[in-house]
């Protein structure tokens, strides 16, 4: 796949982010270039001006990771940063055919099996979602569904969280850092679309939120990239009100590409009570309709 464009303005905007004072470099005066040099980096890196050109022209095919290494080093790129470059550099050569799984004429709808669904629905102290790295929820709990009552009330939304939050104008209150929130989207994307370049249904997303969306085409400019692992998060919620949650974002062995998320509060604070009265709220709604059949990130 040729993937220049997107190695090359990664690499051009990580170079830019990185003064020379942070590189422990002098900062010299008349920089045409905010950021490093390339002959900087190229120096940090420990290889020729030359050859570090190549690489930020976008011909990652044949990098060694040694040489890779020492790039992120030298742009002091963070893990998820790394693990971009090293996908893009997998999808510039080739290699990354050897672990993506082999796709089918006709993709299954993913549906989620019976342990899996019993798990989340064992889970009562806080919502608990499945999703892939599309931000698809697959699968859900009931306290999840009620939590997340404006994803799932508009169809038009299909279940996606980044739809959800750049489309969908309840999110402007659901997310009371809702800057944060939709950085935090656009990242999340950014390096899924670096791991899985041959994710059409993540493409024609992307293509759709760059055309609807300002706020998403702004961002996504930015090629930040992020996993959705573990922080704290606040919310608004139409029925109970402010929440404080911590979140935990756990693989699914079973199921490469999907993950589960994990919301829960601080014992004994107002949120965890508002979870409870959430939960006391969700448990005798019987309007809440199955979730919808997504095709999943990988078949």
């Amino acid at each position: 796949m040729d993937n220049h464009e997107e190695v090359r303005e990664f690499l051009t905007s990580r170079r830019a982010k990185i003064s020379p004072e942070q590189a422990g470099l002098p900062a010299g005066t008349r920089r045409r270039v905010p950021g490093l040099r390339r002959s900087e980096v190229a120096a940090l890196a420990d290889v020729s001006v030359e050859y570090y050109a190549k690489l930020e022209r976008g011909n990652l095919a044949g990098a060694s990771p040694a040489v890779l290494e020492a790039v992120a080093r030298a742009l002091q790129l963070d893990d998820a940063e790394r693990a971009h470059l090293l996908h893009l550099a997998q999808a510039a050569d080739g290699t990354d055919a050897l672990t993506r799984p082999r796709r089918r004429a006709a993709p299954r709808q993913w549906k989620a099996h019976r342990s899996l669904q019993w798990t989340l629905d064992a889970i009562t102290a806080g919502p608990a979602v499945v999703a892939n790295g599309r931000m698809d929820v697959l699968a859900a709990n009931p306290l999840a569904r009620a939590f997340y009552t404006d994803l799932f009330a508009h169809p038009e939304n299909q279940a996606n969280l980044a739809r959800f939050q750049f489309l969908d104008p309840a999110t402007r209150r659901f997310y009371p850092d809702w800057d944060l929130f939709a950085d935090m989207a656009v990242a999340i994307l950014r390096r899924e679309a670096g791991r899985d370049p041959h994710d059409k249904d993540l493409h024609d997303l992307i293509g759709e939120l760059s055309t609807r969306s300002e706020d998403f085409r702004t961002r996504w400019g930015a090629h930040d990239v992020r996993r959705h692992g573990t922080g704290t998060k606040r919310f608004h919620h139409p029925t109970v009100g402010e929440l404080t949650l911590a979140f935990e974002s756990l693989d699914l062995a079973a199921e490469p590409g999907l993950h589960m998320t994990i919301y829960t509060a601080e014992p004994g604070s107002p949120s965890e009570e508002g979870l409870r009265l959430l939960a006391s709220w969700a448990a005798t709604d019987e309007t809440s309709e199955p979730l919808p059949s997504k095709t999943p990130l990988v078949d």
